[in-house]
């Protein structure tokens, strides 16, 4: 019992510490840099058997499971800040970079991959696919902060939350290619739509049963409700899993469909699925990093075949595809350019890679190794220079603004009235003029103003400036109102 208790002690200890080694690298990683996830494995890696000592972690099974689990988490907060009017700008373009993009990548991954690994050809474009999609939790990572022109930005956003699922189709289905004696080629291709069309499905319908849920059940306690909507990613992922479609799918649009709606309690569901978001990202990556062997990944056989891959993938194969997929959709060279540098590997292809060990896929302990060292190349030489890249071909937009204060109305679902943040931008029919002479509707009032980092108390003389962060109470039947006065 005592030795138990010990042994309980010593996992809550070494837990805690790299919980805590985890958020102080974000920091490391800024100064450098570096994307925090790099860091995160690096974490794990340390803390390994080979490491420090401080973790023996060989379970490839429970790797994919909280892999997954934090998928879902860092998809659905993804997700939340995606804005309808954003995705339908950017819908075709994002969409064909998310099914051809990543036929395209595959591919040609996959006839290097042939050639280098010399491994049979089910194998090779096993290995392509799972190294086809860009990843969510680097790309939202990275671009997080970051002043890239918005239609950029939002085409990695969209691209990235939705071609997980075809990259999780190919994968299982060049397993059961590997795996199943006669497959049916027909009911493959089958399957797809079927994965696709009711993962949206689903999605759509626990996204409402979300909304109604969230606006209608009046709670104990405000802490609660972000809780209740984690529950219903959760149970998109789950439900849709269970019929056999794609449960990422249903989690982002899901996702989407509680993020665009009239929310209670918005501002604390949003921030604590961010902070949620990390605490997953830190576990999944720290994870990853104790499930490979430094002995096994740094030998010259990894490293060189993972090497020239990472190069052909970077180089030839995204490039190649991004050119090909958005093809007269009105993106200028420089812009296809950087479409082609950013597409961040991540967490999803390291998770992919325990389906064939799990499976028992010949040759699957080197393809994972040679895609944790394709992952690492990636994310350590794109994301590193994905800001320094746009600057250089000068598609960075006005730089982001990030509240320091935040404002809520605290009232549960019965209030009649919220508090909407808006920032003034130079266009903005508001800039320059006092709130005195702004006509607003009625009901409406500014609470407050924040104004680099400080907190301006508003009077009728106050003059609002662009980059002010404005705090609105409005009645609910003012709302439509005031965001057409807003929005002229």
């Amino acid at each position: 019992m005592e030795h138990g208790l010990l042994t309980l002690e010593h996992f809550i200890f070494v837990a805690s510490l790299l919980l805590i080694v985890g958020v102080l690298t974000t920091k490391i990683s800024t100064k450098l840099g570096v994307p925090a996830l790099i860091l995160f494995i690096v974490v794990g890696m340390v803390s390994g058997s080979e490491g420090l000592g401080f973790i023996y972690f060989d379970n490839a099974q429970l790797a994919q499971v909280i892999g997954i689990i934090a998928l879902v988490i860092i998809l659905f907060e993804g997700g939340l800040q995606t804005k309808f009017s954003t995705v339908r700008s950017v819908a075709k373009p994002a969409l064909s970079l998310a099914t051809l993009g990543v036929l395209l990548t595959t591919t040609i991954v996959a006839i290097a991959a042939k050639l280098i690994l010399d491994i049979g050809w089910f194998e090779a474009f096993l290995f392509g696919s799972i190294v086809g999609s860009t990843d969510a939790a680097a790309v939202f990572s990275v671009l997080k902060g970051q002043n890239i022109k918005e239609r950029l930005g939002a085409t990695l956003e969209v691209e990235s939350g939705t071609n997980d699922p075809m990259a999780v189709f190919l994968t299982i289905s060049f397993i059961q290619l590997l795996t199943i004696d006669n497959p049916s080629y027909i009911l493959l291709i089958l399957s797809f739509f079927w994965q696709m069309g009711i993962g949206l499905l689903i999605g759509f319908l626990l996204g409402k049963l979300g909304i109604y849920s969230i606006n209608r059940v009046n709670l104990d306690s405000s802490g609660l409700y972000p809780v209740f909507a984690v529950a219903f990613a959760l149970l998109a992922y789950s439900i849709t899993d269970f019929v056999g479609a794609s449960g990422l799918l249903a989690v982002y649009f899901a996702a989407m469909i509680i993020g665009n709606a009239d929310l209670t309690y918005r501002h604390s569901i949003v921030k604590f699925n961010e902070g949620f978001a990390w605490i997953m990202q830190i576990l999944m990556f720290v994870i990853l990093g104790l499930l490979v062997f430094p002995s096994q990944l740094f030998t010259f056989d990894v490293m060189w075949k993972g090497l020239l891959l990472a190069v052909i993938l970077i180089i030839i194969a995204r490039p190649i595809a991004v050119f090909l997929s958005i093809f007269r959709m009105g993106f200028e060279w420089r812009e296809r350019i950087f479409l082609s540098w950013a597409g961040l590997r991540g967490a999803v292809p390291i998770v992919l890679a325990t389906f064939p060990l799990i499976a028992g896929i010949e040759d699957s302990p080197m393809i994972f190794n040679v895609v944790f060292f394709v992952v690492l190349t990636s994310t350590l030489l794109q994301g590193s220079t994905i800001a320094v890249f746009a600057k250089s071909l000068k598609l960075t937009g006005p730089k982001k603004v990030e509240p320091s204060h935040s404002l809520e109305l605290v009232s549960i679902g019965k209030a009649n009235a919220e508090i909407m943040e808006y920032e003034v931008n130079e266009e903005s029919t508001l800039n320059g003029s006092t709130i005195k002479d702004i006509d607003f509707p009625q009901d409406v009032l500014i609470n407050a103003i924040i104004r680099h980092n400080d907190l301006v108390t508003p009077t009728g003389d106050t003059k609002i400036n662009a980059g002010d962060i404005l705090y609105i109470l409005v009645s609910k039947r003012s709302k439509l109102k005031l965001n057409r006065l807003l929005k002229a």
